[in-house]
């Protein structure tokens, strides 16, 4: 197959520093076992949050940086490892004051502010199982969760409450809502007792939980374990390359899984300070913070990226952004124009990532001293075994569509689907976790996704993934994001339909219809030119925004359903709908 290639030179002083710096060697010598040796106790004990926090207090990182917190309105609020611990820890006992006791189910419904990132490690501090729930959901999408998990205590705020208190009543099971932004919760932290012993959890013990959503039925609860840190630290160290003296910015919501795994958890391990921002996209305020925090280390989405990108280069040349020595990217595939892009905005090319809220931690990338194949997922994470299998689990041939599967066992894999133990069994198959993602493996290891296996589109005998025509058109000047999906058609089985979303300075150019039909007829030609005669869109709908999640994953089933007049189902952790 062809492709673009980023090389990487080896020798470089800037890659002779990498955590991993020899991936073949690397990969055929790691050990979970041995990784684990770090973070379990002499007695076979492993906290989360203990790991996360409370072992770098007896080290000379007792003062040092935890996070820093900024606010839409420019206001920072710093908090050191021992300020984490104790406050944690005041948190911790104020739960056990409300009842809350081992394996309790306590959710989470805040912004991101500090009471966040503190309750959360509370909750695992005590031995409960902590939730999050996006501080947008509305009543129907928390009564789903709350009532599902038999959730105990929910902690929010204020301006969330109202939405709570509507299905109270309903909720059997849900004991307490503790406000943080109250004078009782403050005057509570304030005669709280910092001194709290740490639930002595196993490392299969359940430490959080968070609901993914479905084309049907109810969300499921995903169940992850106290061990899940072990794989989340050594990613960030192996994959996001962090290091001591890094400052390091994670633009993800805690209510999904890269929120938790690389905002709270795997770079609080490794004792890195960590910026937190609570406000809106902006390009010029993210610009700013990048700068005015000399963030080294960034990881954010495609969907951002691919927002920055449509303001051009010249706006992040005006920022000294001379610390950034790491870009990343997850939530859904990287296009490669936006990698291209990157080099030109910031002299360095993003990595992109793949994981699920399923494996809980990152199985398949681009590592720093990897050469980029550029719209490769990279190579699978030291200790994660993938391969491309057929439906019956089976390995297929190099360069073959298949299933992304991987090889159970590693320290992140759920154990639960929260009471719903055939659904849990369903996603293994032959000895292999099904992701239930399609792409091929070429010869040199490097994986390539092509779509959710139920977005795959066969048109006139030839599959085409959607995502290597939404690449195809976001390259064209005119195009900022593109979501493709197969629409039945008599002729050909489904055709390639696409929803596209112009330019600014495109769509004014746009008078009428004619000067719409003249664009999409260019699009079209475009694509055949650039990817194949076959696989271009033979339908083109210009739209203002895509629906996508919190995580920026572009949702096709839902502009499927809506193409054909079908039921969305749950749509409560979409951004835009």
């Amino acid at each position: 197959m062809k492709y673009e290639v980023l090389k990487k030179d080896k020798t470089d002083e800037e890659t002779s520093g990498h955590a991993l710096h020899d991936y073949d060697k690397m990969y055929a010598s790691f050990s979970w076992k041995a990784s684990e040796k770090e973070f379990v106790s002499d007695d076979g004990c492993l906290n989360a949050a203990y790991v996360a926090i409370d072992r770098h207090v007896g080290t000379w990182r007792r003062n040092k940086l935890a996070l820093i917190f900024e606010d839409e309105a420019g206001f920072i609020e710093k908090f050191t490892f021992e300020d984490l611990s104790l406050l944690s820890n005041k948190v911790g006992n104020i739960l056990k004051d409300f009842g809350a006791e081992r394996g309790d189910r306590v959710f989470l419904f805040l912004p991101r502010t500090p009471y966040l990132y503190i309750s959360f490690l509370a909750i695992l501090k005590i031995g409960g199982v902590a939730g999050a729930l996006f501080s947008a959901f509305q009543e129907q999408a928390l009564f789903d969760r709350l009532e599902d998990s038999s959730t105990s205590i929910v902690i929010t705020t204020s301006q969330l409450l109202p939405r709570l208190s509507g299905i109270r009543k309903k909720l059997k099971n849900l004991k307490h809502i503790i406000t943080v932004d109250t004078d009782d919760f403050k005057t509570s932290v304030a005669n709280a007792s910092a001194d709290l012993r740490i639930a002595g959890t196993r490392p299969d013990d359940h430490a959080f939980m968070l609901y993914t959503s479905g084309t049907t039925g109810k969300p499921k609860g995903v169940v992850h374990v106290h061990k899940a840190i072990v794989h989340q630290a050594m990613s960030a160290r192996l994959v996001l390359d962090l290091k001591e003296d890094d400052t390091y910015w994670c633009t993800a919501d805690p209510g999904w899984i890269t929120g938790i795994s690389y905002e709270i958890l795997g770079n609080l391990a490794l004792g890195i300070t960590t910026l937190v921002f609570s406000g809106r996209f902006d390009p010029k305020r993210w610009y700013t913070l990048l700068a005015a925090h000399k963030v080294t280390v960034w990881y954010t989405a495609p969907t951002a990226i691919r927002m920055l990108m449509a303001q051009g280069v010249s706006l992040p040349k005006s920022f000294d952004l001379s610390n950034l020595r790491h870009l990343c990217s997850v939530g859904e595939p990287l296009n490669p124009e936006a990698i291209r892009w990157s080099i030109k905005a910031f002299g360095r090319p993003f990595h992109d990532t793949w994981f699920q809220t399923e494996t809980g931690a990152i199985m398949i990338a681009n590592f720093a001293t990897l050469d980029i194949r550029v719209g490769s997922m990279g190579k699978p994470m030291p200790g994660v075994v993938a391969a491309i299998v057929d439906d019956s689990g089976r390995q297929v041939p190099n360069g073959t569509e298949g299933n992304i599967a991987l090889r159970p066992g590693w320290p992140a894999m759920m154990q639960a689907i929260w009471k719903r133990l055939g659904k849990y069994h369903s996603y293994f198959i032959n000895g292999w976790y099904m992701s239930g993602d399609h792409g091929t493996k070429d010869g040199d290891g490097y994986f390539w996704f092509i779509g959710r296996a139920d977005d795959v589109i066969k048109t006139s005998g030839e599959r085409v993934g959607p995502f290597e025509v939404e690449s195809a058109l976001v390259e064209h000047p005119a195009v900022v994001e593109a979501g493709v999906i197969g629409k039945p058609d008599e002729l050909r089985g489904e055709i390639i339909k696409a929803f596209v979303v112009l330019d600014k300075d495109q769509r004014s150019k746009i008078k009428n219809q004619k000067d719409g039909e003249r664009l999409k007829e260019e699009l079209m030609e475009y694509v055949k030119k650039h990817l194949a005669g076959h696989a271009y869109p033979r339908e083109i709908e210009f739209i203002d925004s895509l629906p996508k999640t919190r995580s920026g994953k572009i949702m096709r089933r839902i502009l499927k359903a809506k193409e054909l007049g079908l039921p969305v189902g749950d749509t409560s952790t979409l951004e835009e709908y």
